[in-house]
């Protein structure tokens, strides 16, 4: 091995001594391609006489931690990744970045580049990622504030709404009360809490993505000041629309500044005083006498504008008003209104408080009804965090909805407002009065509303419209990022009619709508295609016995795999696993490994692939198998077609991460040679079996 740091690294001796490098990998989903550059590593490595300890940062959980001891006596390290390392550990030590793909594709010329690779300083900005496809820096960024926002929002609303249920009643002069020095108060205060760290989290963590830990505290205090309108002269602050455009702003600031050439005795001081101060600051003012005077000023006429409105027709009121209620969900819009409603409760109006809070639960509940109605458009966390914005949208709590907004802003801000101007117009047009300074249904039982017939027509027909037109807008919006090719089986916005015909299921086997009727039947006749013409029934498992855990038999194994191209292959991997006797919806089944699809492929490489998919189509952890003799198209990193294709798929409520652990044994042990030899010459399915057992 050439090495062009210098002379070859030597013991206290004097004697040249082993080379130790050191590396960490990660992907995005932290599974498949995690292990596999991993193993092609350590391979490469080890193919050279080269110590290798690697770190692999997976969906589990780090594994094979690297410790100061190793970090002190490497020599270099490869950090393969697309998602974020922390690379503080790292200080003074070469360090080569790369995306995961060139782990992948490229580990021996990784190993020689990693001898020349810059030293990381404490403070640096992180290396540019060399290969790799990533999505644009803003989405991440945009991704990162919201994950660490939503359970700021979880937390805050539903204290806020527990607090409200039990400890709350209706008063003529302050709304919805909790008496002070209760308990209740206490809890609600808390839940208070969370709310008004919610914003500042958000744009902290986008400055954070962007511009590194020095963008941090800037991110959060420009985060702070966004939402507080008092500091600006506006009543109401930016919301979490004003906490975007402060994140954005901190992170490339801070970007900014790290350029500026400074002398060499303060480099050690920039990125934990002047950065963070400076920035701040800068931030801060920028805000309070540039943007904020604009924002105080447009709602004051918005204000004064409404005003002049009261005389004109309810319906028309009433839209504009749900419209307002809908936009930014707490934020300056929406408090414009709520404030506009409120005072007009002093005056005896009580009709244009009744338009807003038929608004303002319609759009927690509408995005919570959209992960119900369509669920396999969300993720896991999506559902769970749905399910809380119902629970706040019963009582009241518009800033439920605040995380579906901030990631998919395009679809659901208009689908928000739609509902909002739906129920305040019916509000409007059937008079419905509120006594309070609150919204949604909990003010209904409390006995502030009048109308309440309308008062539930209104927030039920609200709610209807922005969950459909919610769901229609990201389904048309995951459709273009495949590509705009037809809707995925039971995905598209034409329902259930727009669902292929399913073909047929294999003799003997439970089928859609029957899920494990036949599985005693199915487990004794399986018919599995052979190599060659033909096909000839297979007796299933003599001893029943299986592999990877059990959740591979014979039945799930088929030795020659028919189709040509991803989406078929994953159709017939799913009528395959369906054999078992776990499939409860081959259709859904299929849509959801085509979703995971979509984030990124899982053809590793090497003529593998290992589609995966958690869905409650399945009611029990199961594995298929399959080889295709022509390859199929897959996207891999390495350009191969899939030869050899792994189909994994668990139930939501799958308990532990024993898939995860079998894609991780699966990964690594493919990074075989002579096991994928075998696993290509095995005859039949029993023969296949036998290879796998090879795994441990």
């Amino acid at each position: 091995m050439t090495n062009p740091a210098g002379p070859p690294p030597t013991g206290g001796d004097g004697e040249p001594r082993r080379l130790k490098l050191l590396a960490v990998t990660a992907c995005p989903t932290g599974i498949a391609h995690t292990y596999m550059a991993a193993e092609k590593l350590a391979q490469a490595a080890e193919s050279r006489g080269i110590e290798m300890k690697v770190e692999t940062q997976g969906s589990i959980g780090a594994e094979n931690v690297l410790t100061d001891n190793d970090v002190s006596t490497a020599d270099g390290i490869i950090v393969a990744a697309d998602k974020d390392v922390d690379l503080t550990r790292f200080v003074g030590k070469r360090v080569l970045t790369v995306g995961v793909a060139e782990g992948i594709r490229h580990p021996e010329r990784l190993i020689e580049r990693v001898r020349s690779a810059p030293v990381h300083a404490a403070g640096s900005d992180r290396p540019p990622v060399e290969g790799g496809k990533e999505r644009s820096v803003g989405y991440k960024a945009l991704m990162n504030g919201v994950s660490y926002m939503i359970p700021f929002v979880v937390v805050g609303g539903l204290l806020i709404a527990i607090s409200l249920s039990l400890g709350g009643h209706t008063d003529p002069s302050g709304g919805l009360v909790i008496p002070k020095d209760s308990f209740w108060m206490d809890v609600n205060n808390i839940g208070v809490i969370g709310f008004t760290l919610m914003v500042p989290i958000l744009s902290g963590y986008i400055a954070y993505a962007v511009g590194d830990r020095p963008a941090l505290v800037p991110g959060m205090i420009g985060g702070w000041i966004a939402n507080t309108g008092s500091l600006y002269d506006s009543k109401a602050g930016a919301g979490f629309i004003g906490a975007i455009v402060t994140g954005f702003l901190a992170g490339y600031l801070v970007l900014w500044i790290k350029k500026v050439k400074v002398p060499r005795f303060v480099q050690p001081i920039m990125p934990i005083i002047v950065i963070p101060i400076v920035a701040t600051t800068a931030l801060g003012l920028f805000f309070i006498h540039v943007i904020g005077k604009p924002i105080s000023w447009v709602f004051e006429h918005l204000t004064s504008w409404l005003s002049g409105m009261t005389g004109t027709s309810a319906i028309l009121l009433g839209a504009i008003l749900g419209l307002m209620i809908a936009f930014d969900m707490g934020g300056p819009v929406n408090k414009t209104a709520f404030l506009f409603g409120t005072g007009l409760i002093a005056t005896g109006n009580q009709t244009v408080m009744g338009m807003c809070a038929a608004a303002i639960p319609v759009m927690p509940l509408g995005q919570g009804l959209a992960t119900l109605i369509r669920r396999r458009l969300y993720t896991e966390q999506e559902r769970e965090t749905g399910l809380a914005a119902l629970f706040m949208g019963c009582f009241g709590i518009s800033e439920g909805a605040i995380p579906f907004a901030a990631a998919r802003p395009a679809q659901v801000i208009p689908a928000n407002m739609l509902g909002g101007a739906v129920a305040g117009a019916i509000a409007g047009v059937a008079g419905v009065e509120d006594a309070v300074p609150h919204g949604g249904p909990i003010v209904a039982v409390l006995g502030a509303v009048s109308g309440v017939p309308m008062f539930f027509v209104a927030v039920v027909v609200g709610s209807v419209a922005t969950a459909l037109t919610t769901v229609a807008l990201v389904d048309i919006g995951e459709r273009r990022r495949r590509g705009g090719g037809a809707p995925v089986a039971g995905v598209g916005a034409g329902g259930p009619e727009s669902k292929p015909e399913p073909e047929p299921a294999p003799v003997g086997v439970g089928g859609r709508g029957a899920p494990g009727a036949d599985t005693a039947v199915a487990r004794q006749a399986v018919v599995v295609s052979s190599p060659g013409a033909g096909v000839e029934p297979v007796e299933a498992g003599g001893s029943g016995e299986g592999v990877l855990s059990g959740y591979l038999t014979e039945e799930t194994v088929k030795v020659r795999l028919d189709a040509r191209d991803k989406e078929g292959a994953i159709r017939e991997m799913a009528e395959l696993l369906a054999r078992a006797g776990e499939v409860t919806d081959v259709e859904e089944l299929v849509a959801t490994a085509l979703r995971r699809e979509a984030q990124g492929t899982t053809g590793l490489g090497e003529e593998i692939a290992i589609p995966h998919a958690k869905t409650d189509a399945v009611t029990a952890p199961v594995v298929g198998f399959a080889r295709s003799a022509e390859g199929v198209e897959w996207g891999s990193l390495d350009g191969t077609k899939a030869r050899l294709v792994f189909m994994i798929a668990v139930p939501e409520a799958a308990a532990g991460d024993e898939h995860l652990r079998i894609l991780a044994l699966l990964s690594r042990k493919l990074m075989d040679p002579g096991f994928r030899e075998r696993l290509t010459a095995a005859p039949d399915a029993g023969a296949v079996l036998g290879v796998l057992r090879e795994i441990r």
